[in-house]
C-alpha cells in the first residue's frame, strides 16, 4: 500500500466533496435538522387535544371538575355540546379528538362508586390520543383516589389495534418516499443522458412537458395504493369504512402534489445523487412532524404550523377519516382544500422552473 497515492485519493475526493456545495451542506445540515426536530418539536407528553364538553349534569360541582381538567391543559375545550350526536359527528369530521361527557347522574355517581362518573370518548384511529386518555382516566376525582373515576370509551379501535393507525398512515409516508424520489431521478436521469434536450427542442410547452411526465407515476402510485389496501385488509383486516372513491379522489390529491414535488426538485438537482440527497430531505419533515409517527399535539406551536404546510400532513387525517371513521370527502372538505392548492402551487413552481430552462 502506498501511502502517497492513497493520501492522492483522499485529497481528490475532498475536493470534489468542497465542490458539490448540495453534499455539504447534508454533512451538516441532516444532523442538524434531526438534532432541532428531535430535541425542540418531537415531545410524547400529549396537551391541548382538541375536545368537547357535554355537561347533561350541569351542576356547580360538574362545571368545578370540568373547569379543573381543562385547567390540566391535557384537553382544550372547543365546543360545550347539548346533545351526544353532535360527538360523533366532530369525531368523524376531525374537528375534536376527544369529548368528555359528564352523565346526568354525575353526583349520584360519586356517592354510590359503582360506575365511573366521568366518561371520556376518544378518537380511536390516533394512538397518541389513546395514549394521553389514559392520563386523563387516572384524574382524582373527590372520593375516588382510589378508583378510577373516568370511563374511556375508544371510538373507531376499540380493540386498540396498532395496525389500525398504522396501515392508513403508511399510505401516505409510502406514496412520499415513492412518488417525490421517482420524479426527482427521472427527470434528471433523462438530463444527464441527454433527453431532456431532446424534448426542448420540441414544441413541447412547460405545463405539457411537466404533465407528461407526472401522469405515468399517477397510475404507479394508485397502484401502490391498491396494494397497501388488499395487503393491510388481508393480514392485518384494516378496514375501509368510508367511500373506496373518496379515498382513491384523496390519494389522487396526494400523488399529484408529491410528484410535483419531486418535479421541483429535479430542476435544482444537476445529478440523480443530488435528487436522491434533496427528497431525502423533504423526507425526514414530513414523517417527523406530519402526526404519523409523533403527536401534532405534543409539539410546539411553531412546529405545528411548520407541519400545517406538509402535504402528508393532511393526507394522513383524510385517509384516517376515510378509513377508520366513516367520513366523507365533503366532512374532511378542508384538507381537500388545502391539497388543492398544494398541487396547483407545487406544479406552478416546477413549470416555472421548466420555463427557465426552456429559455
Amino acid at each position: 500500500m502506498n501511502l502517497r497515492r492513497m493520501g492522492a485519493i483522499v485529497l481528490k475526493e475532498l475536493r470534489q466533496l468542497r465542490r458539490d456545495k448540495l453534499t455539504f451542506v447534508m454533512i451538516a445540515g441532516v444532523p442538524l435538522l434531526e438534532l432541532v426536530l428531535f430535541g425542540y418539536a418531537i415531545n410524547m407528553d400529549v396537551r391541548g387535544i382538541d375536545a368537547a364538553v357535554l355537561n347533561q349534569a350541569n351542576t356547580a360541582q360538574s362545571r368545578e371538575v370540568v373547569a379543573e381538567i381543562a385547567s390540566s391543559q391535557v384537553i382544550n375545550v372547543k365546543y360545550q355540546l347539548d346533545n351526544p350526536r353532535e360527538i360523533d359527528r366532530l369525531l368523524r369530521e376531525g374537528r375534536i379528538n376527544a369529548a368528555l361527557v359528564v352523565p346526568s347522574d354525575f353526583e349520584a355517581r360519586l356517592q354510590r362508586k359503582d360506575r365511573p362518573p366521568l366518561q371520556l370518548v376518544i378518537d380511536g384511529s390516533d394512538q397518541s390520543i389513546q395514549a394521553s386518555a389514559r392520563q386523563l382516566a387516572a384524574y382524582p376525582l373527590p372520593g375516588w383516589e382510589s378508583q378510577q373515576g373516568v370511563e374511556v370509551v375508544n371510538f373507531y379501535n376499540p380493540e386498540r389495534l396498532a395496525p389500525l393507525n398504522t396501515v392508513p398512515g403508511l399510505l401516505g409516508v409510502i406514496l412520499t418516499m415513492t412518488m417525490v424520489l421517482f420524479t426527482a431521478v427521472a427527470l434528471v436521469r433523462e438530463r444527464e443522458h441527454g433527453n431532456l434536450e431532446l424534448l426542448i427542442a420540441t414544441p413541447v410547452s412547460p405545463w405539457e412537458l411537466t404533465i407528461g411526465k407526472v401522469l405515468p407515476f399517477i397510475g404507479i402510485g394508485l397502484i401502490q395504493v391498491t396494494v397497501i389496501l388488499v395487503a393491510g385488509h388481508w393480514l392485518f383486516g384494516v378496514p375501509v369504512r368510508g367511500s373506496l372513491l373518496d379515498l382513491y379522489g384523496a390519494s389522487l390529491l396526494f400523488i399529484v402534489a408529491s410528484l410535483a414535488l419531486g418535479v421541483w426538485l429535479s430542476t435544482l438537482a444537476k445529478t440523480q445523487f443530488q435528487a436522491m440527497q434533496m427528497a431525502f430531505f423533504t423526507f425526514l419533515p414530513q414523517i417527523l412532524l406530519s402526526g404519523f409517527m409523533f403527536p401534532i399535539a405534543g409539539m410546539p406551536k411553531a412546529a405545528q404550523w411548520v407541519a400545517e404546510f406538509m402535504p402528508l400532513t393532511h393526507y394522513l387525517r383524510l385517509a384516517r377519516g376515510i378509513m377508520l371513521r366513516n367520513a366523507g370527502l365533503h366532512e374532511l372538505w378542508l384538507e381537500v382544500l388545502i391539497l388543492i392548492v398544494f398541487c396547483v402551487a407545487l406544479l406552478g413552481l416546477a413549470v416555472t422552473r421548466i420555463h427557465k430552462r426552456l429559455d
